[in-house]
């Protein structure tokens, strides 16, 4: 750990670093339905953190369950299992495909759009006991809660009809991941421990967390960056920059225009959907957004 004062390594932060990356524009959806193909997505990826707990080694963070986006597939994979393959999900069309290792090709793929989870698992089932992996396994009782859904009670999916939602969720992901990787990026070059940019099933949100001293207390301070798709405190997608230990609201310094402090359960720097689709520019925003709470949450725990 660097011997340079915490306050300092905001600096390291800045504007053109997080620039030239390859923004997708996003578009204002109906919320209900960009509601639904959430949790449609959200639900298609527990196939993912099923296999995961099935079939990788347990780590005491439930980090084997965590994925990686894939910008080639618009999408989530696994890592890889005992036997060397790895799962992913395609986002806009809700494919699920088995590969061999890090090959993008995949051995087989299955549209789960028109399938209710039985067949899902009927389709993966037969795959992974064709590779002498069993399946029975993958019906072990999730350690989480999902939001309710029809799907938990025998729909089907349905990628044809959220299709452009889909696509715009795809969107989110694909543009936080990209950013997110930059804020590691800087956070590692100021020498800070920072983890890799993971989806957590569990939320079905994409972060890195980053952990640093505080010296005033001997403790450990953390900060998440990530995205969220939408959950029970905001029903969209938002940016988020997280501090723990709660910092004194009190305290909680000035944010650009685009965002604002959420202290409900926990404290963290927030852009949400709404906000962010009035920008001129979205990627020059989002990053100024990123830029201004990172070195806030820095500030504050230092």
């Amino acid at each position: 750990m660097s011997d340079v004062p915490i306050t300092k390594r905001a600096a390291t932060l800045s504007v053109e670093s997080l620039r030239g990356l390859e923004w997708r524009q996003l578009h204002a959806a109906d919320q209900a339905r960009l509601r639904e193909a959430r949790l449609q997505a959200h639900y298609a990826v527990q196939w993912l953190a099923r296999t995961a707990r099935a079939y990788i080694r347990p780590e005491l963070d439930d980090g084997h369950t965590s994925l990686s986006w894939e910008h080639s597939l618009e999408g989530f994979m696994t890592r890889p299992l005992s036997d060397g393959v790895r799962l992913s999900l395609q986002v806009p069309t809700l494919t699920l495909s088995l590969h061999e290792g890090d090959a993008k090709d995949d051995i087989n793929s299955l549209s789960i759009s028109g399938c209710q989870d039985e067949t899902v698992r009927e389709w993966l089932g037969d795959l992974l006991r064709a590779r002498r992996l069993d399946p029975r396994v993958l019906d072990a009782q999730s350690p989480y809660k999902m939001p309710a859904h029809g799907i938990a009670l025998g729909s089907v999916y349905d990628s044809v009809g959220s299709a452009d939602t889909l696509a715009e969720l795809a969107a989110w992901f694909a543009n936080a991941e990209s950013l997110l990787r930059q804020v590691r990026r800087q956070m590692m070059g100021s020498r800070l421990a920072a983890s890799p940019v993971r989806c957590w099933p569990h939320h079905f949100d994409l972060a890195t967390l980053t952990s640093l001293p505080i010296r005033s207390t001997d403790t450990i301070g953390y900060i998440g960056a990530g995205l969220s798709p939408g959950d029970e405190y905001y029903d969209e997608p938002y940016f988020y920059i997280s501090v723990y230990p709660d910092p004194d609201s009190a305290k909680l310094p000035s944010l650009p225009r685009l965002g604002n402090w959420h202290t409900r359960e926990f404290t963290a720097a927030i852009m949400p959907a709404h906000k962010l689709l009035t920008a001129q520019d979205q990627e020059v925003e989002a990053v100024d957004f990123l830029q201004a709470a990172v070195g806030s949450a820095i500030k504050l725990l230092s």
